[in-house]
């Protein structure tokens, strides 16, 4: 009779001794004529490359350790994304005037940056569960700083267009996602506090850059100004690579197999299909008394012998083995109508994230602001917006605290930075109406998508599929926001008007966002159907695969213990 032998992985009982390696017999055999040392450095190389490339498992989110380093990456992965983005404003006159375009045409430039940014995060999502984070923000860098780089050499506005908007912005989708995904799971009690705090990357990024690239238009010209920019922006690939794995394994606690007596009792029940073994439980059954089994004291590599036809039965009657595709991307949140009420919050909130901070220095100038001044406008919104963020950081850290009642506050505040705007004629009242304004949009932008891995929204575990489906429904506003501010300004000659658009999405977004909780909690879901402990169900339907014969124990009455299942139920 053919026989298949399975054994433990650590006998290797058929190698010769003297071709093992030192101090690992039993682990791997060496082909004939190799050369140990080689071996054993060419395996520490192998472990060594694991060890960088495999998730470090946890068995609890570590809220701090390497996170920390993280979170670090993560300020600069701002700096030279978003924050660029914001700061790209300064160049808007140098570009209108080169190209002899209209405001609208060059703010397509951010826009299609911003659009495509936003609607590839769920190809951001699929690639970094598919191959990491590490090697995604790494290309993603790569992308960014071609893109800009190439973008200096560009004759004419459409060049741009895929140069910043199509290369750039893939390039920044490909390196902000996985960075802000993996920060939030390394973080579970101080999530709120360091995200907002790493994101004040783009608001010093806004603060510095801002009059620093001014003064280089001045003296080297926009086109040496995006190529030191695209050169420094390689800093996301030195970024990326710090972004270690990691997964979070809870512990499995093993239930001890009840002891046998002395004896060695054991008890069997038989019937004519099934033969179940039970221990130490005197229930009025067949006993049966046995002697100690010798397997008890086998050593753990033992060998383990299965008969052929045995293995084949199994395989012809339950086929191979089959693997389990891991999700890439979930979309099963999009039957979360709360989920669905965030991602509309997102979408209008989105017009009010990007078109100020491109028109303050147009409305500063147009309002007789000298133009050397008007970037210290930009300034103080980055000051007061790295304040706004680390305040709600530290805000939503407090406990017991309902995040999302604080994030609409501070919506309906943003909402009111807006329209100030409007009533602002002079230089000191533009500066304190960007200070609130930054101060408003800092606590916003940089808790809206952590507060994706709330409870009250979708939770840490969907988050990382979350977070590319919201993003990409914020494309649709990044798409629109700034160019319906310019044909605002073309069609009336009023810079403020481009403020009153982004209000009016504010105040939709603080609509939507009031109504994730009554969602979730069953305003927008249908009825669920009786279940069985309700008593609605169908006797026979749910007994039909018990067979006829089958005869239920109760273990804790001595007698009468058995007992037939016509009787049950």
């Amino acid at each position: 009779m053919m026989h298949r032998l399975l054994r433990a992985p650590a006998l290797l009982g058929d190698a010769p001794a003297d071709r093992l390696k030192p101090g690992l017999q039993g682990a791997e055999i060496l082909p004939p004529g190799a050369n140990a040392g080689h071996c054993w450095s060419r395996m520490t190389a192998m472990a060594t490359a694991r060890t960088c490339t495999n998730a470090k498992v946890y068995t609890k989110v570590p809220d701090g350790g390497w996170g920390w380093v993280v979170a670090v990456a993560f300020f600069f992965v701002e700096v030279f994304t978003y924050g660029v983005i914001k700061t790209f404003g300064v160049f808007f006159g140098e570009l209108i005037t080169y190209f002899e375009e209209s405001n609208s045409r060059i703010s397509w430039i951010i826009s299609i940056c911003v659009f495509v940014m936003t609607f590839t995060a769920p190809l951001s999502t699929v690639l970094s569960n598919r191959f990491g984070h590490r090697p995604v923000v790494m290309a993603g860098g790569f992308l960014v700083s071609i893109g800009m780089v190439t973008a200096s050499f560009a004759r004419s506005v459409d060049e741009m267009y895929l140069s910043i908007g199509l290369v750039s912005g893939l390039g920044y989708s490909l390196s902000f996602i996985p960075t802000v995904t993996i920060l939030s799971q390394y973080f579970d009690k101080k999530r709120s506090l360091v995200t907002a705090v790493a994101s004040t990357g783009e608001c010093f990024a806004v603060f510095a850059f801002a009059p620093v690239i001014t003064a280089l238009n001045d003296h080297l010209g926009w086109r040496h100004s995006l190529l030191l920019l695209g050169v420094l922006q390689l800093n996301i690939v030195v970024c990326g690579s710090l972004l270690r794995p990691m997964k979070i394994q809870k512990e499995v606690q093993v239930e001890e197999t009840p002891k046998k007596d002395s004896m060695g009792t054991e008890y069997i029940l038989e019937n004519e299909k099934t033969i179940t073994s039970i221990d130490s439980i005197d229930s009025g059954v067949e006993v049966g008394t046995s002697p100690k089994k010798e397997n008890e004291h086998l050593k753990p590599e033992t060998e383990y012998v299965v008969p052929q036809e045995n293995v084949q039965m199994l395989e012809e009657a339950h086929g191979p083995p089959v693997k389990t595709k891991v999700t890439l991307l979930d979309f099963s949140i999009l039957k979360n109508s709360g989920f669905i009420c965030y991602a509309l919050y997102g979408l209008f909130a989105t017009l009010a994230f990007f078109a100020p901070s491109l028109y303050i220095i147009p409305l500063g100038i147009s309002l007789g602001i000298d133009k050397d001044h008007s970037p210290y406008m930009l300034s103080a919104m980055a000051i007061a917006e790295v304040f706004g963020r680390i305040g709600a950081g530290w805000i939503l850290n407090k406990k017991p605290i309902r995040k999302i009642y604080i994030e609409i506050i501070f919506v309906v505040l943003l909402c009111l930075a807006l329209i100030s705007f409007a009533f602002a004629t002079e230089f000191w009242g533009l500066t304190v109406c960007s200070a609130f304004y930054g101060c408003m949009l800092g606590s916003v932008a940089g808790t809206h998508i952590p507060m994706l891995a709330d409870d009250d929204v979708v939770g840490i575990e969907k988050m990382s599929s979350a977070v590319g489906v919201y993003v990409f429904i914020q494309s649709i506003a990044g798409l629109a926001g700034p160019p319906l501010g310019g044909v605002l300004v073309d069609q009336t000659q009023n810079y403020a008007t481009a403020f009153y658009s982004c209000a009016i999405g504010m105040a939709l977004a603080a609509m939507c966002l009031a109504l994730v909780r009554p969602c979730n909690n069953g305003l927008c879901r249908r009825k669920p159907k009786k279940s069985i402990e309700e008593g609605d169900y169908n006797e026979k339907e749910v007994f039909k695969d018990v067979p006829d014969d089958f005869l239920e124990m109760d273990f804790g009455k001595p007698e009468g213990s058995i007992k037939s299942n016509e009787n049950t139920c």
